[in-house]
């Protein structure tokens, strides 16, 4: 496979993986019957983000690159707010 390909390929998986997360979302609040957004939703934001955040940093692209950056983080504090907090209340 040439390098050109294996990228466009890896940032296709990876804006694969992000857009998913909708899916999920959507999926768990028609089962739901109201808005929902399960953990798999930021499970899957990161996984996406972090794959974005490499294929925009092999572009240099700044724009792509911050925008990626800004999101981990929101997603990892939410993530933090499921899991963590919860262990913190729990002591």
């Amino acid at each position: 496979m040439e390098i050109r390909t294996f990228w466009l390929v890896f940032g296709f998986v990876g804006q694969a993986c992000f857009f998913s997360r909708f899916l999920v979302q959507w999926i768990a609040s028609e089962r739901s019957k109201r808005s929902v957004v399960p953990p798999a939703f930021w499970f899957l934001s990161i996984a996406g983000g972090v794959l974005l955040l490499i294929y925009a940093a092999h572009r240099r692209d700044p724009v792509f690159i911050l925008g990626q950056s800004v999101g981990l983080l929101v997603y990892g504090r939410n993530l933090w707010f499921l899991f963590g907090a919860g262990r913190e209340r729990a002591s």
